[in-house]
């Protein structure tokens, strides 16, 4: 994610999977476009004013019509 340089934002850890990779190695098959790596719970970091824009700011890149879900949301340690 492009880094933010105003003092009012945070990072936060997203941490993401897609369910149709999760379902397609179930199967011992593998997803037309994604890596069989995206089955497991992957961790970005995003800068954010609060969790609603970190959230909105993942599903912009990680399209949950594509799959991709949401685990958790936290703010790092500052």
């Amino acid at each position: 994610m492009l880094p933010r340089s105003t003092t009012d934002h945070r990072v936060f850890e997203v941490s993401i999977y897609n369910e149709e990779v999760r379902l397609q190695v179930r199967e011992n098959h593998s997803h037309l476009y994604f890596d069989d790596q995206w089955a497991d719970v992957r961790v970005r970091d995003v800068i954010a004013r609060d969790e609603a824009e970190a959230r909105r700011l993942i599903a912009e890149r990680f399209p949950p019509d594509d799959g991709f879900v949401i685990t958790a949301v936290t703010p790092t340690a500052a």
